[in-house]
């Protein structure tokens, strides 16, 4: 038992000190890194393309855009044939801060977790869901990982529309 409790601290510092490392280095969030860095992979893209990437969300990427458009660090465009369509792009500014800022942990355990087989992915699925249940939190909406931004209280910086919970 002490060796999943040593592990969870582990992760939990890890990803604390990831996220303060961006903080430190661009004055961004976790959540406002990885999203340059997915833009940066596949610019143009699609808002409902990069929430989908992201597993966000659509509105909760809107305010993270939000923030970065304010910054002149992405310009979002609408399409001229569907007005609903909108893409977003990293500016010169933006490119510049993607080239300076580090790996943040989202970024890495997605990777990571892609790289396992189905077989592994399955046994890390079912031992979180049970430690979720032991914490009785099944019903609570999954926030970005230690992201004041995202996590923030509802009405406040984040997500006008609410979480669901669900993969989008």
């Amino acid at each position: 038992m002490a060796d999943v409790l040593d592990n969870l601290r582990r992760v939990f510092k890890v990803v604390h000190r990831y996220s303060k490392r961006a903080e430190k280095v661009a004055g961004l969030t976790g959540p406002q890194v990885w999203a340059m860095k997915v833009i940066a992979e596949s610019a143009p893209i699609r808002v409902t393309d990069l929430a989908r990437r992201m597993y966000l969300h659509p509105s909760t990427v809107v305010g993270i855009l939000d923030r970065l458009e304010q910054q002149a660090r992405v310009v979002r465009t609408r399409s001229e044939k569907d007005r609903r369509v909108v893409t977003v792009a990293l500016t010169a500014k933006g490119r510049e801060t993607v080239s300076k800022v580090p790996q943040i942990a989202q970024g890495l355990l997605l990777s990571g977790l892609k790289e396992l087989s189905d077989a592994d992915l399955l046994t890390v699925s079912g031992g979180l869901r049970r430690l979720v249940g032991i914490l009785g939190v099944e019903g609570m909406p999954p926030p970005l990982l230690l992201s004041p931004e995202v996590n923030a209280p509802e009405g406040k910086i984040n997500d006008p529309g609410g979480r669901t919970g669900e993969l989008v």
